[in-house]
């Protein structure tokens, strides 16, 4: 029903904006992530959009990329994760973050949002492995995203991050963003140098 939403960012706090549509003001969740890119009140701002329609309300959900609208069209069509905890899982983690850690399968690092228990990280992983993969990755991360075929290469690195004694979640995020068609050592050596901020 809406695409997106443009006009004057009304307020914004944790969890919700406001945004002015030629006198009528539409309240919109959203995730940290948007909130955070959003511009300050009184200027102009747009959303991309999701209506979730119940018996007893309509809820209107808005994201600052579209990337990020899609990852939570895909999320909250995996049984168990409703509207909110989709909310949840893109406020802990940016889009490109989120698709290395389902291509890579590391279901434990999804447990870090709020919500999401070790069974239902675990059937996100399975279900949406390969649509990330194939599709959103391919919309959030530079250089096409994460495909199946260097899913592998990136799991393979955050296993070493992880046994050099970086968490999960510390592993995946200083992935983010790197060429992932690089070979495991060139993955690692990268993320290390995104890890210490400075030239390995």
């Amino acid at each position: 029903m809406f695409y997106s939403l443009t006009g004057t960012l009304v307020l914004k706090d944790t969890s919700t904006a406001v945004i002015d549509c030629g006198g009528v003001a539409f309240r919109c969740f959203t995730t940290l992530n948007t909130i955070r890119e959003l511009p300050q009140p009184g200027e102009t701002a747009t959303l991309y959009t999701y209506l979730n329609v119940r018996e007893d309300a309509l809820d209107l959900y808005g994201f600052y990329t579209q990337a990020e609208l899609e990852l939570y069209k895909i999320l909250i069509g995996v049984n168990g994760v409703g509207p909110k905890v989709g909310i949840a899982i893109l406020s802990a983690f940016t889009p490109d973050r989120l698709s290395v850690i389902i291509s890579s399968g590391d279901a434990k690092a999804l447990t870090q949002a709020g919500g999401v228990g070790p069974k239902l990280a675990q059937r996100i992983v399975l279900e949406l492995k390969d649509k990330v993969s194939g599709s959103a990755a391919g919309e959030t991360a530079p250089g096409g995203g994460v495909s199946a075929q260097s899913a592998g290469a990136m799991s393979e690195a955050i296993s070493a991050l992880t046994s050099l004694g970086y968490t999960h979640n510390e592993a995946a995020g200083a992935l983010a963003g790197i060429d992932a068609d690089l070979s495991v050592e060139e993955l690692i050596k990268a993320a290390l140098k995104n890890l210490a901020g400075r030239v390995i």
